[in-house]
């Protein structure tokens, strides 16, 4: 279906120099739209070359306002923004301090909120439509044990999906999200291969038996941001594998 091409399109995928935000950048990509990479640090091998790469620490309090002046520099005709950045700082709760819980809320959720609005301001002064996609993650609708400051900022982000597509649609930016379940990424797989017994379990929990890789996501995103998607805002789409629909998975 041609709805689902996007070679008329630019996008921003912030958090693309690997795991999640690379397989969603590369999609995006190979679905035809010119992509603007971003990490905190130097260009990593897989980021492709030729495109457009941005370095930016999100934890700065400015960073979403300049890396949006760098992406429409790079890409004039922006009109996607994936918002895949974030990481996960936890300890346990009664260890928890401020700078952990300021960094968590800083990177995950901050950040995402006010480059948007530097997006939407952006789209709204040229009298353009768009589309926002944001990373959430199936820990925003489930809490785990001793992730308390990395579950509130992804349930943040759950509705911060559904507030900013109501704030948005009148100037025809769809706001959606993808929440990832348990995916393997460079944060994950140094845990998920140190325990065996762990991952056999995830394996029975998970009801399509695989633990998911980054790839998995890519495709949600690309048909979020496409024209066959041009009905749907406010939605989240679960890319888990099955993992949140059953309680108790297989004995």
């Amino acid at each position: 279906m041609k709805t689902f091409q996007l070679k008329s399109n630019a996008a921003l995928v912030t958090g693309s120099s690997k795991g999640i935000g690379l397989a969603i950048a590369l999609g995006l990509r190979e679905a035809g739209a010119r992509v603007v990479f971003h990490g905190n640090s130097k260009r990593s091998d897989e980021v492709p070359n030729g495109v457009d790469y941005l370095k930016a620490d999100l934890l700065q309090a400015d960073a979403p306002q300049k890396l949006f002046r760098a992406a429409i520099k790079a890409q004039p005709k922006l009109d996607l923004l994936v918002c895949n950045a974030g990481s996960f700082f936890d300890v346990p709760f009664l260890e928890m301090k401020s700078d952990l819980w300021d960094k968590t809320l800083q990177l995950n959720v901050k950040s995402s909120y006010f480059l948007i609005q530097e997006f939407a301001r952006y789209l709204v002064a040229q009298k353009r439509e768009g589309a926002v996609v944001i990373i959430s993650s199936t820990n925003g609708f489930q809490a785990e044990a001793d992730s308390t400051a990395y579950d509130t900022s992804k349930g943040a982000l759950v509705m911060l999906t559904k507030s900013l597509a109501l704030s948005l649609a009148d100037y025809g930016i769809r706001v959606n999200g993808v929440a990832p379940g348990l995916i393997r990424t460079p944060l994950t797989e140094r845990w998920l291969d140190a325990r065996a017994d762990l991952k056999a379990h995830y394996e029975k929990k998970i009801a399509l038996g695989r633990i998911g890789v980054a790839e998995d996501c890519a495709g949600a995103v690309a048909f979020l941001c496409s024209k066959a998607a041009s009905y749907v805002t406010g939605q989240i789409i679960t890319v888990d594998g099955g993992l949140t629909t059953g309680q108790i998975g297989k004995m």
